[in-house]
């Protein structure tokens, strides 16, 4: 460890502690996040007492983090991250306003309520909310220009805060200047790095060999190079892993280019179907969640088998202990239907272009697959133009005769999905 984060890791929690006695409100602070210490390990099957962190462990945890990232009043940006100090000074911390009359602390004033001070996506007003607000820690994002497994561009996230996300909470900010946009992005790439590392680190626990005693080692080859780099390269590799869009089609009327989206999308190369249903109304397949919520429907389902076994006096308790964190530290988990794309309501935006990125990617952390690997990154123009060319439909609330009407007859050669 350099001596800048040793310094910090061993001197200056004494000072947090009596800054907190002395003022009239204490500071914010970052919420551990304690699903994952209690079951850190990423096959959430087989979870169980031993897979616990030790409070040791979870206070070595928090002191490595305080060290390497501060506190929301006060964020440490080692220059590691690729994060710029001005912009995250120009987010973090309470509501007020500097020197020369700009507004600081814009995260707590326009994020937090949702998001939560962590980016845990379990601010005040999150259970209320459907779908509930981004977790920010895993550091995986939907709405995006990259590669389903890479993260979003600079780029990316603006779009997203001057857009919003049409039908969700998440709000178009078009009218905060560049700069506080540019300084809220930098923030919440910060609140995605720190929530990686200290997921990173729990991790950590269960590599390390007999002789380390059940402590990390805090040296700067391990947390700098073993651990924070290669999470902060994936953020700045993004630029580069951009997809690559082929041009729309030449030579082929819009009318043969529905036709032929139409039958990928019945198709089974693309297989819409069978989640967005034959109407297209989202009718299909509607029992999925999204990955975070899967690990937390796992998580309970374990541990409903562990107070329902012969499991031993210590396991049920560990369990009874662990429903608490659960109700605590996660919402609720709730299924994730498919889109109603007969409502042009498109989440990652309505462009051509942002179709093709669904399409082509998936939906990380979701459900959605990518076409990627099985339809020609050129055919998924023709699945853009019939997914564009669906008329405003109904809800698929009045009935299933109404629905029924609205079917359009299948494919030449495709099976009718109707049962007799």
């Amino acid at each position: 460890m350099n001596s800048t984060i040793r310094s910090l890791a061993f001197g200056l929690t004494p000072a947090v502690m009596l800054i907190v006695g002395c003022g009239p409100t204490p500071p914010a602070f970052f919420r551990p996040n304690m699903v994952e210490a209690i079951s850190p390990t990423p096959e959430k099957d087989s979870i169980s007492a031993d897979q616990a962190l030790l409070p040791a462990q979870q206070q070595q945890v928090a002191t490595i983090m305080l060290a390497m990232f501060g506190t929301p009043d006060d964020p440490v940006c080692l220059p590691e991250t690729g994060l710029d100090p001005a912009k995250l000074r120009l987010a973090a911390g309470p509501v007020r306003s500097d020197i020369v009359g700009r507004k600081n602390g814009l995260y707590r004033e326009h994020c937090v309520h949702c998001h939560g001070i962590t980016g845990d996506g379990l601010g005040p007003t999150a259970a209320f909310l459907n779908p509930y607000p981004r977790d920010y820690r895993p550091g995986v994002f939907k709405y995006k220009s990259t590669e389903r497994s890479d993260k979003p561009t600079h780029a990316d996230l603006v779009r997203i805060l001057h857009k919003g996300i049409p039908g969700t909470s998440m709000p178009s900010f078009a009218l905060l200047s560049p700069i506080e946009v540019d300084a809220l992005v930098e923030y919440v790439t910060y609140l995605s790095i720190r929530g990686e590392t200290e997921l990173a680190l729990m991790r950590q626990f269960f590599e390390l060999d007999d002789e380390d005693e059940g402590k990390l080692p805090e040296t700067q080859e391990f947390l700098i190079a073993e651990v924070l780099e290669p999470i902060a390269e994936k953020w700045a590799a993004a630029v580069d892993a951009e997809i690559e869009v082929p041009e729309m089609p030449t030579g082929i009327e819009l009318a043969e280019s529905i036709a032929k989206g139409r039958e990928l999308f019945f198709g089974d190369k693309a297989n819409c179907v069978k989640c967005h249903g034959v109407t297209a109304l989202g009718d299909g397949q509607a029992n999925d969640y999204d990955d975070w919520s899967k690990n937390i429907v796992k998580i309970e389902a374990r541990l409903s088998g562990l107070a329902k076994s012969d499991a031993d006096a210590a396991e049920r308790q560990w369990a009874a202990e662990f429903g608490q964190v659960l109700s605590g530290d996660a919402l609720k988990p709730r299924t994730i239907p498919p889109r109603n794309l007969r409502h042009g309501i498109y989440r990652g935006g309505r462009r051509p272009l942002d179709l093709y990125y669904r399409i082509h990617a998936g939906i990380n952390g979701a459900p959605m697959p990518a076409a990627k690997g099985t339809v020609d990154p050129e055919d998924i123009w023709h699945i853009v133009n019939y997914v564009r060319s669906l008329p405003y439909g109904l809800d698929g609330e009045l009935g299933a005769d109404r629905t029924m009407a609205m079917r359009p007859p299948a494919p030449a050669g495709l099976a009718s999905t109707e049962e007799d």
